[in-house]
């Protein structure tokens, strides 16, 4: 789940965090507003979208004064970012930066563990960084019985830093930002960047969370922030049908029983030159309602161009399984191609209860990917 910039920075001064002051806004008139009680010349407005790349969108723009805020404020609210439409601002002190730091608390499966990674290269991509210059990225892995202390932070922040006074303030930040990742059950906390300013000061000026789903319950407030996408509210209905689903944005619709078929019926599909649309595993049941829903589910994509149901009959029998089929599309009228692949138990009185149907019937899976590839075409 992700927050956005202005929530995060509540977090952030709520653990201590040297975070600069601003105001979000919903509209033109609020900003204006926001101006008056931040009561300076210069002051930055900010689209509130949960993507990035906001900068480099026209989503951040430096204000001079009322007149220029207003125009602004006005061009960026409504503004679409890589399909989010921008429906607040956050108004702030402009900082007089001098340079700008990365600093970032992340999960890190391969040492199972937290890391702290930190770079000289700030308000860039990350990601660009470390492709191109990934000496210029150093981590440090975090042991969660002994956390952040004195030492680390300190042997961390003289990475960033040469002159020991800096050293010093940042120490307690990379702390500060621990215990919050840690405490709010976050799989990212992420300033970027982390600025000096011409006075000697470091201060985050941009904040970015976000949290495991997993582990929400324990943090109420937190999931009362959720704005889920119109994609993450698919995912929701789909966990509350039995499903997993997660789009993709291919045009092969998959419908599969058990996660590790589905995993490896995309990479097929892949292989033979089609993108998936969407991970979908129904689970064993050959129930034609849910059967039903999964397909409503797959065909409210207005990409999907071709279904491709991929079906191991193990305890499930494939005859039950295509009997529901048959039942469950008496009830759904689509022009879209369906390629169907039986395997397992009575696989062969299964695909016989489907000939004759307008179903595109294969024995093997990749006789079945074929197919929906070439369909998909």
């Amino acid at each position: 789940m992700k927050v956005h910039e202005y929530q995060a920075k509540e977090m952030f001064a709520a653990y201590g965090l040297p975070v600069d002051k601003s105001i979000v806004c919903r509209s033109v008139e609020d900003a204006v507003k926001a101006y008056e009680q931040l009561d300076t010349q210069k002051v930055i407005v900010k689209a509130q979208v949960h993507t990035g790349g906001r900068g480099k969108a026209g989503g951040v723009k430096l204000a001079n004064g009322e007149a220029e805020l207003r125009r602004h404020a006005a061009d960026i609210l409504g503004m679409d970012i890589k399909g989010f439409t921008v429906d607040r601002v956050l108004v702030g002190q402009a900082v007089n930066i001098d340079k700008e730091y990365y600093v970032s608390y992340v999960i890190d499966r391969s040492s199972k563990a937290a890391i702290l990674m930190l770079s000289r290269e700030g308000g860039m991509d990350i990601e660009e960084v470390a492709r191109t210059t990934p000496e210029k990225i150093h981590k440090f892995v975090i042991d969660p019985s002994i956390g952040v202390p004195d030492y680390l932070a300190r042997e961390a922040a003289f990475t960033l830093f040469d002159d020991i006074a800096l050293v010093r303030k940042a120490a307690p930040i990379f702390q500060k930002l621990y215990r919050l990742f840690v405490a709010n059950d976050a799989s990212l906390a992420e300033i970027n960047p982390l600025v000096l300013t011409k006075e000697g000061e470091i201060m985050a000026i941009d904040a970015k969370m976000t949290f495991d789903d997993n582990a929400l319950y324990r943090h109420p407030k937190t999931a009362a922030l959720n704005e889920p996408t119109d994609e993450e509210k698919k995912e929701q209905s789909a966990k509350s049908k039995g499903f997993s689903y997660v789009h993709l944005g291919g045009d092969i619709g998959c419908m599969v029983n058990g996660a590790g078929l589905a995993m490896a019926t995309m990479d097929m599909i892949k292989l033979y030159g089609g993108n998936p649309a969407n991970f979908l595993d129904i689970g064993g049941s050959s129930n034609p309602t849910k059967v039903i829903e999964a397909m409503k589910l797959l065909l409210g994509d207005k990409n999907v161009k071709v279904v491709l149901i991929n079906i191991f009959g193990g305890i499930t029998r494939c005859d039950d399984v295509a009997k529901g089929l048959l039942e469950a599309f008496q009830q759904i009228k689509t022009e879209v191609p369906i390629v169907i692949r039986l395997t397992g138990t009575n696989e062969k009185e299964g695909r016989a209860l489907l000939q004759g149907t307008h179903f595109h019937v294969a024995e093997t899976m990749g006789d079945a990917t074929q197919k929906a590839v070439a369909l998909s075409k």
